[in-house]
C-alpha cells in the first residue's frame, strides 16, 4: 500500500500517447494502491488480472457511489456520472439492474447487430470514399473513427445523425472529469434530458424499425416496467456508450497497429486475422481510460490486504491486461493472440452490454480499411500524438495518417 506522502493523483499523467503512464506500469506490481482522485478525495486502485475479474463480479463491489463516504470522482460538485442518483444509475443496482438486462437482452440481441454488419461496413465504405477523395494528410478520427460510430448509434435507435455535433458535447459532459465547469455540466444535462425524453415519446407515438421504438413497445406491453425515466436514460446511456468510447477505440486501434507497420501490413496480407487483431487492440489499449469505480459494501481482502466497508476502489481493466501472470509477453501486440480473455469490457453481471456492437465496428473498420487503403500510414512520428484530457475514456485528439 502506498504511504501517505506518495499518493499520487489519478488518473495518472499520460506523457506518450501510445504508452501507459509510468506510475500504472510501477503498480501493476502493488495490486492495491491508494491514489487521489481530481476531486481531492482518496479511492485504492486494483491492478490484477484476477482481483479486477473477481471484483468485477463480486455483488460486495457496489455501484453504490451515491452513498456518503464514496470517494467524489470528478472536479464537479456532483462527482460526475457515477456518482449521481439517477434512474440510470438506479437501474444499474439490484434487482432493477436484472430486470433492465432481460429488457435489454430481448431487443439488443447479437443477431440484431450481427445483421447489422453489411450496414455498417457500407458506411465505412462511403467514409473512406469521401477521405481518398479528400486532400492528405488527414485526421483520421474526423474521417472515419468518429463519424462511423454515430451514423450507427443513430441509425440503432433512430436519431438524427445531423445532430451528432451536439451529441459529441453531451456525451463529454457525461464523461466529464476536469473539463467542464458545473455551469456547462448543467446545462448540458438539461438539453440533453430533454433531446431524449422528446425521443422517446416520438417513438412511442410514432414508433419505427429501431431499439428504441422496439423497447418503448415491450416496456408498455408489460405494464411499464421500466418507467419513462428509465427508458430516457437507457437512451442516453446507449448513445454516449455507443459512440464515445467506440470513436475512441477506432482511432486507438488504428494508432497501435499503424505505429509498428508491420501489424498494418501483416492485416493487408491476412484479413483473417482482423478478429484477432481486434481483441488484442482491446487488450493492449495504450491510452488507458478511468476503469470501473466501485463502492465497498462490507470489510473484504484483496490479496492480502484488507479494504475496509465504505472503500472506493478503481478497477483497472487496461493494468489487469497487462499483468504477465495472465498473459504471456502482455506488453507486446501479438495480432493472433489466442485466447484472449481481456476485461476491456468488464465482467460479470455489469460486462458491457454493447460489446458485440463494438466488436463489429472495429471488424468492420479494420475489413475495409485494410482492404481499401493498403498503404496506409501514420502522418507523424507515433510520439508526436496527443491524448485527449479531461474525459473518463481515454483517447486520441486527432489521428493524422496519409497513404
Amino acid at each position: 500500500m502506498t504511504t501517505a506522502e506518495e499518493v499520487p493523483t489519478y488518473p495518472f499523467t499520460q506523457e506518450d500517447a501510445l504508452r501507459h503512464p509510468p506510475e500504472l506500469v510501477e503498480r501493476r506490481s502493488c495490486p492495491v494502491s491508494r491514489v487521489r482522485l481530481v476531486s481531492g478525495d482518496e479511492a485504492l486502485l486494483l491492478t490484477g488480472y484476477d482481483d479486477v475479474k473477481a471484483m468485477l463480479a463480486d455483488p460486495r463491489f457496489t455501484r453504490r457511489l451515491t452513498a456518503p463516504d464514496a470517494a467524489r470522482l470528478t472536479a464537479s460538485d456532483s462527482g460526475g456520472l457515477f456518482n449521481e442518483d439517477s434512474p440510470i444509475a438506479q437501474m444499474m443496482e439490484g434487482d432493477g439492474h436484472l430486470r433492465w438486462r432481460r429488457m435489454m437482452g430481448r431487443t439488443f440481441t447479437a443477431r440484431r447487430v450481427n445483421a447489422m454488419r453489411p450496414r455498417i461496413e457500407e458506411i465505412a465504405h462511403r467514409l473512406i470514399d469521401d477521405m481518398l477523395a479528400g486532400e492528405r494528410p488527414t485526421d483520421l478520427n474526423a474521417a472515419l473513427g468518429f463519424p462511423l460510430p454515430v451514423f450507427v448509434i443513430c441509425e440503432l435507435l433512430g436519431v438524427p445523425a445531423e445532430e451528432r455535433v451536439r451529441f459529441a458535447h453531451w456525451s463529454d459532459a457525461m464523461l466529464n472529469l476536469n473539463r467542464y465547469t458545473e455551469e456547462e455540466l448543467y446545462t448540458a444535462a438539461v438539453e440533453f434530458h430533454q433531446f431524449m425524453a422528446a425521443h422517446v415519446r416520438s417513438k412511442r407515438a410514432h414508433p419505427g424499425d429501431d431499439l428504441l421504438s422496439e423497447l418503448a413497445a415491450v416496456v408498455d406491453s408489460e405494464d411499464g416496467r421500466l418507467s419513462e425515466a428509465e427508458l430516457i436514460g437507457t437512451g442516453q446511456g446507449l448513445l454516449v456508450a455507443g459512440h464515445e468510447t467506440t470513436a475512441s477505440m477506432i482511432g486507438k486501434m488504428m494508432a497501435v497497429l499503424l505505429a509498428d507497420r508491420r501489424h498494418y501490413a501483416r492485416l493487408v496480407e491476412d484479413p483473417t486475422l482482423v478478429p484477432s487483431a481486434v481483441e488484442e487492440s482491446l487488450r493492449a489499449d495504450p491510452n488507458p481510460g478511468f476503469g470501473i469505480p466501485r463502492y465497498i459494501s462490507e470489510d473484504i481482502e484483496v490479496s492480502g490486504q484488507k479494504i475496509p466497508a465504505g472503500s472506493t476502489v478503481i478497477n483497472s481493466m487496461a493494468a489487469a491486461n497487462r499483468d504477465a501472470r495472465a498473459f504471456a509477453d502482455a506488453d507486446e501486440v501479438v495480432l493472433d493472440r489466442k485466447p484472449n480473455p481481456h476485461l476491456a469490457f468488464g465482467a460479470g453481471l455489469h460486462a458491457c452490454l454493447g460489446q458485440a456492437l463494438a466488436r463489429v465496428e472495429l471488424q468492420s473498420v479494420l475489413t475495409v480499411l485494410t482492404d481499401r487503403v493498403p498503404t496506409l500510414e501514420l502522418a507523424v512520428p507515433p510520439s508526436e500524438l496527443r491524448r485527449k484530457e479531461g474525459l473518463i475514456v481515454g483517447g486520441l485528439q486527432e489521428l493524422p495518417v496519409t497513404w
